[in-house]
């Protein structure tokens, strides 16, 4: 008997498991955007885009100084195509002063979301061109690396990555809202 009980069948859950292990996912695609495991240690500066540190982020005031932009995603959350509203599953807290654009941090990034976050980049710098863009998510989240990256490599200028995002922002005593993500919906 102990003989069968060793002995692996196809299918058997110990022999897939072995197999899934021995193929991990593709990490990043071929333009170098992280596409799974988003939720794990960054490793990398998001060049072209530059980091900001906690401290010099902590000494802009979000929506004046700069353009925060919030991309964690909306877990749960559907939008409806047409009108761009969302019905969120849970609520969201952010930086106040932030503009939350979620899913626009994916490798490949929804293009009617993406398109809606370049819109807001350009409108707020319509008429001051050198506002800086602070792009975050949440601490050890590839999604706003991403995101700046993208930004800048599509000819952005002062597009900075906040690395702590909305974790180290309130662990330093900075208080957060409750936050709705932009509406964006097909023209």
């Amino acid at each position: 008997m102990a003989v069968f009980a060793a002995f692996q069948l196809p299918g058997n859950s110990k022999a897939q498991a072995h197999d899934s292990a021995a193929t991990p996912p593709q990490l990043f695609d071929t333009a170098g955007y992280r596409t799974a495991r988003y939720r794990a240690p960054v490793d990398r500066l998001p060049t072209p885009a530059a980091a900001i540190t906690l401290e010099a982020a902590l000494r802009l005031r979000p929506g004046v100084d700069a353009l925060f932009i919030d991309v964690l995603p909306a877990e749960g959350g559907v939008r409806d195509p047409l009108t761009g509203k969302w019905t969120l599953a849970a609520q969201h807290e952010t930086i106040p002063g932030a503009a939350w654009h979620p899913e626009t941090g994916r490798a490949n990034a929804d293009a009617v979301l993406w398109q809606g976050l370049r819109n807001a980049v350009k409108a707020a710098r319509s008429n001051r061109p050198a506002l800086p863009v602070v792009v975050f998510c949440r601490n050890d989240c590839w999604m706003s690396w991403n995101a700046a990256r993208r930004l800048a490599s599509e000819g952005f200028a002062r597009v900075y990555w906040f690395a702590e995002g909305i974790e180290g922002w309130h662990e330093v005593g900075r208080g957060l809202v409750r936050a709705d993500p932009v509406a964006i919906g097909r023209k």
